[in-house]
């Protein structure tokens, strides 16, 4: 088997494990182990706490000490053994720490699954900007396979699915030890802690352009994470309804909700475009109103008449997710000097994809609850509604006070 096809199948089950139970573990939360929407964003919460500080800690690791490829397959081999733990749980407390311990090994696994290709595209003296994508495009198709494959397989409510990713996961960590080698480099940086965690960055807050973007970064953050956490029980609740219980959307919501990361792949090819052609403050702001499109048209549709509004939403979600997350991580990388441009990033990622996905999390799983009557019942439009008014205000705020004058040649090397 030649080097990219085996990097092509550690990046597709990469991401299936995690596709087999991200979107679906809401529902079976909600409404088979009866969990408050309280308990569900905290458990979702868990995966912005361990990217504060985990995948940094495991960078030191992988630069210093173990190989990359052993210490991706002990991740996996870890999480494989807590997911299968998580899948007997039915108390809410002891799927928090299981979960948090699954995302303390897995998170650091989509770094370490990117230095390991790198690293291995290297050795064989394959040009990674032009050899890498590809490669990393079937996650993407592994995620939504797993979707359909749970969806299909009738296991969106059931604990099967932490079961599949379980198997996954297990499978992935044998492989990841048969993996070309991939050691600590032998000139040895002078990695700290506090660079490992993004925080030789911090003098970028000296400027208040970036200052800004940074406080507006971690409250789209909190965005990010909270369709995933709450798509599939709202779907399922339309089973109650008669008139949908046997409609498409409700039969197979994860079919549904893959269209969001087919729409993902899509948009990711019009970013180098719309950075160039307008910057970052309009694309950003592009993006903010997208989740207000994404939120709106949740609480206005529905698995009949209004499932076209639900479809928009999905495709939506490509503009929504890449023009923020992966054009903030460009406008960082032309903002920083080169020294501190690791630190820039990792800094990003902390305040995205950690402090805002926590609060996002916990904050999301308070309004869910705040609309959630003693019977159990939720007032979905009012929920979306609420959070759409969230993005809108964002929105509003973010025009007003991030301060920019784009420059097109600072994006010039974007194609």
């Amino acid at each position: 088997m030649n080097v990219k096809l085996r990097l092509t199948l550690m990046n597709f089950f990469q991401f299936f494990l995690w596709g087999s139970w991200l979107i679906s573990l809401g529902g079976y939360l909600i409404v088979k182990l009866n969990f408050t929407g309280g308990e569900v964003g905290a458990i979702y919460a868990t995966m912005g706490l361990a990217s504060l500080f985990m995948p940094g800690l495991l960078g030191v690791v992988a630069d210093r000490w173990i190989n990359a490829e052993r210490l991706l397959g002990i991740c996996h081999l870890l999480g494989g053994i807590l997911l299968f733990t998580a899948s007997t749980i039915t108390d809410p407390d002891a799927m928090y720490w299981v979960m948090l311990l699954n995302a303390m090994v897995f998170m650091p696994t989509i770094a370490l699954n990117n230095t390991v290709s790198y690293s291995i595209l290297k050795k064989e003296g394959m040009d990674v900007v032009k050899d890498f994508p590809p490669i990393r495009v079937w996650g993407t198709v592994g995620f939504i396979v797993a979707m359909w494959v749970v969806d299909l397989g009738g296991w969106t409510l059931s604990p099967f699915q932490l079961q599949i990713g379980a198997i996954s996961a297990l499978f992935l960590g044998i492989y990841a030890f048969t993996m070309p080698s991939c050691p600590p480099s032998p000139v040895q940086k002078k990695h700290t802690i506090v660079s490992a965690l993004g925080l030789d960055a911090l003098v970028l807050f000296k400027n208040r352009k970036i200052a800004v973007f940074f406080f507006f970064a971690m409250l789209l953050g909190a965005a990010l994470q909270i369709t995933n956490t709450f798509g599939e029980p709202f779907l399922h609740d339309f089973a109650k309804d008669p008139q949908y219980a046997s409609t498409f959307a409700v039969r197979f919501p994860g079919i549904l909700m893959s269209v969001s990361q087919m729409s993902e792949t899509l948009f990711i090819l019009a970013i180098p475009f719309f950075l160039r052609r307008f910057g970052i403050k309009v694309v950003v702001l592009m993006s903010i109103f997208a989740w207000v499109l994404r939120f709106g048209l949740f609480g206005l549709g529905n698995p009949g008449d209004g499932l076209v509004l639900l479809i928009m939403s999905m495709v939506i979600y490509g503009i929504a997710f890449d023009f923020f997350n992966i054009s903030g991580s460009l406008f960082i990388e032309t903002e920083a000097k080169p020294e501190i441009r690791a630190s820039a990033q990792g800094l990003f990622m902390i305040v995205t994809n950690g402090i805002g996905a926590f609060l996002g999390g916990m904050a999301s799983g308070w309004v869910v609850d705040a609309f959630t009557d003693a019977t159990g019942m939720k007032s979905w439009p009012e929920i979306w509604f609420v959070f759409a008014g969230y993005a809108l205000v964002l929105g509003i705020l973010f025009a007003l006070f991030f301060k920019y004058k784009h420059k097109p040649e600072a994006f010039e090397g974007l194609k």
